[in-house]
């Protein structure tokens, strides 16, 4: 994901449970997609396809090692997707209050 590009892909990637998943696992250290299969109740195949769309949105690299290929997530893609969560948050936790604000007086 890179500076001004929209989130909607990556945040849509995360909507599965299995990439979601996949990436918590990876926050404990990065890992081949085969370890990550022993881990979980899918193939070697589906989870390098869960990979390839996570790193396909910027949030996780690959670096091969040897024979092995480790995944590890992008922690300064992540903290950007974090801030823009945020920011949309906060946009309509404003939004509610000044609807709040509203009902109560009733406008």
């Amino acid at each position: 994901m890179s500076a001004g590009a929209s989130p909607a892909p990556a945040f849509a990637a995360l909507g599965d449970e299995t990439r979601w998943a996949l990436l918590v696992r990876l926050g404990d250290g990065p890992a081949s997609a085969s370890s990550l299969a022993a881990e979980l109740p899918i193939s070697r195949q589906a989870v390098l396809k869960h990979l390839e769309i996570l790193r396909d949105v910027g949030l996780v690299e690959s670096q091969r090692r040897g024979r092995e290929v480790l995944f590890r997530p992008i922690g300064s893609e992540l903290s950007r997707l974090g801030r823009d969560l945020q920011r949309h948050a906060d946009a309509w936790d404003r939004r509610l209050k000044l609807l709040k604000r509203a009902a109560e007086n009733g406008a």
